[in-house]
């Protein structure tokens, strides 16, 4: 008995759809794109009824919608892009390592300028402490600047 012929089409059919809802999922994950049901259904022609028919595509594009609503602003990375959370905390320890670092070299060149201006025998305005570069440091900032006025709807300060 030979094989009905419009079974195996039809066979061909769904599995020429699955590939196109396959490749619009992965096309839009890699492109950064917020993967929803309307979306993959909307790219790879096929109708979102049918998307949910299927059970591993549509557990995939929840998994995929799970995690871009769970990552905040990071749903236009793709899902392989994006950084995790040990990395994170890897970046995060450098970066408070080098910022501790810096901190040590400046109170050391702090002391060098107080040193080297104590033996040059400057008495002026030009001779700095580390008494006067700590007070620099920390008085607040706002106090340093000038005062703006506030801008317009239009974004343009009056005068």
């Amino acid at each position: 008995m030979r094989p009905d012929p419009l079974s195996q089409a039809a066979a061909r059919r769904h599995e020429l759809t699955r590939a196109k809802a396959i490749q619009a999922l992965r096309e839009l994950d890699r492109a950064g794109t917020p993967v929803t049901f309307a979306g993959v259904a909307h790219a790879a022609g096929v109708s979102r009824s049918w998307l949910y028919t299927q059970p591993d595509i549509s557990g995939q594009v929840r998994r995929l919608r799970q995690k871009t609503n769970g990552a905040g602003s990071a749903g236009a990375i793709p899902a392989g892009q994006r950084a995790t959370d040990a990395s994170l905390r890897a970046r995060l320890t450098a970066a408070l390592d080098r910022n501790k670092q810096l901190a040590d070299e400046n109170a050391r060149l702090r002391r060098q300028l107080a040193a080297h201006s104590a033996t040059s025998g400057q008495h002026g305005p030009d001779q700095v402490t580390i008494q006067e570069t700590e007070t620099a440091r920390i008085r607040p900032r706002a106090s340093r600047r000038r005062h703006c006025p506030p801008r317009d709807a239009a974004g343009h300060r009056p005068g």
